[in-house]
């Protein structure tokens, strides 16, 4: 789901500005491919599955070379054949456009 989101690059966020809302969290959420939010809006985070840990693996370096990148980390479980992605804003405690940025840019690396 290619969308505006891949186009932009995550701008430093070092706190002192309010995580994002609820309701316009759930807005950017709509503009991913099938990402979840906690109950309190304050994360957004996907399963994948793969065939096997060469396929995992690959999909984990993308991952880190969009990460640093845009200098924007997620939190990874990964184990065989699967990664478990959460992205938060730890300065601020909660969710800013730079999550749904690198979630977008994930959604467009899985296609390939």
């Amino acid at each position: 789901m290619a969308n505006d989101l891949t186009e932009k690059r995550c701008e430093a966020c070092e706190g002192g500005v309010q995580p994002m809302t609820g309701i316009a969290a759930k807005k950017e959420l709509q503009k991913l491919d099938h990402w979840n939010i906690n109950d309190d809006t304050s994360e957004i985070f996907k399963e994948y599955e793969f065939k096997n840990f060469y396929h995992t693996m690959a999909f984990v370096n993308a991952i880190a070379f969009i990460a640093n990148k845009e200098n924007h980390h997620p939190d990874l479980t990964i184990g065989y054949n699967y990664c478990h992605i959460r992205y938060s804003t730890h300065a601020i405690n909660g969710l800013s456009i730079n999550d749904f940025i690198c979630a977008a840019k994930i959604d467009a690396i899985n296609k390939f």
